[in-house]
This record gives structure tokens, sequence and C-alpha cells, in this order.
């Protein structure tokens, strides 16, 4: 009976170490920006896009208005357990050009910087609320013009 106990005891602290073990906290890192030493080799005013891709490679996105711009993103996102994953940081580099493709200016941008931006805000409302699959079909009927069954020039 005593080695019962003992041997239920150890199931929970094993069971109660395995609990724990997962809600530890994992970081996962996405994507790249080069480091204030690496940018120390390119010169404002003086390197091209080729130049740069040599020195601290190509980014993973590009300006979308005539390619004023290269876009180099860092984030560092916290998983922990159930619960959903939090970005804790970002880095954003951004090299735009000028129009001969010359650096122009270097910024960094820290996660206190961003803002939410809605890309696109184009939404489809419905018009078909309550209303039914047959009721859709039957209100459908007599909604034509004999005029499109009738060929022009005959």
């Amino acid at each position: 009976m005593a080695k019962a106990i003992i041997g239920l005891r150890m199931a929970l602290v094993g069971l109660a170490l395995l609990t724990l073990g997962a809600c530890a906290e994992i970081i996962r890192n996405h994507g790249y920006t080069p480091s204030d030493e690496e940018l120390a080799d390119v010169v404002v005013g003086t390197d091209t896009r080729q130049s740069v891709a040599a020195k601290v490679g190509r980014p993973s996105a590009g300006g979308l208005m005539a390619d004023s711009g290269w876009y180099y993103v860092q984030s560092q996102w916290s998983h922990r357990g159930a619960r959903a994953p939090e970005e804790i940081d970002r880095q954003v580099l951004a090299v735009s050009f000028d129009d001969r493709g010359r650096v122009a200016n270097i910024e960094r941008f820290g996660l206190q910087d961003g803002q939410v931006v809605a890309l696109s805000r184009r939404v489809t409302e419905t018009n078909i609320r309550g209303v039914g699959f047959i009721r859709q079909m039957m209100g459908n009927l007599g909604r034509f013009d004999a005029g499109q069954f009738i060929r022009q020039g005959l």
C-alpha cells in the first residue's frame, strides 16, 4: 500500500512538472534586419541598390511606388502555452533610394513606432440576410428584359 502511494505521488509530481514545462515561454524570430555595424559600410549618396545588396543583402520587401525603397523587417514573438502569440519586438529598416538609384536615406523603426495599418478596407455587404435559398431563386424570376433575347440587326 505504501508503494502505491509513493508511486501515485511520483506520478503527480511528474505530471506537475510536465504541465509547468508546457507553459514555458518560447521565443521565435522572424525576418532579418542588418545590424548597425553592417550598415556602417553603406554610404548615403554613394551606394547603389547593387552595392547595398552586396554589403547587407537583399530585403524581403520593396517599395510599392516605383521601387523607391527597401524594407528589412525582423520581429520577435513570444509563445506561452495555449495563449495567442504576442509580438514583443519589431525592427524595420527602411533604405530609400533617389531617382538615380543611390541611397537617399536609412531609417530604423521599432515596435513602439509602429501602427496597425489596414491595407484594404473594401468590404462587401451581403444583402441576403434572412433570405433563404428558395426565396433568392424565386426572387430572380421575372427579372429579365425581352430585348436581351432578341438579336440585334435581324
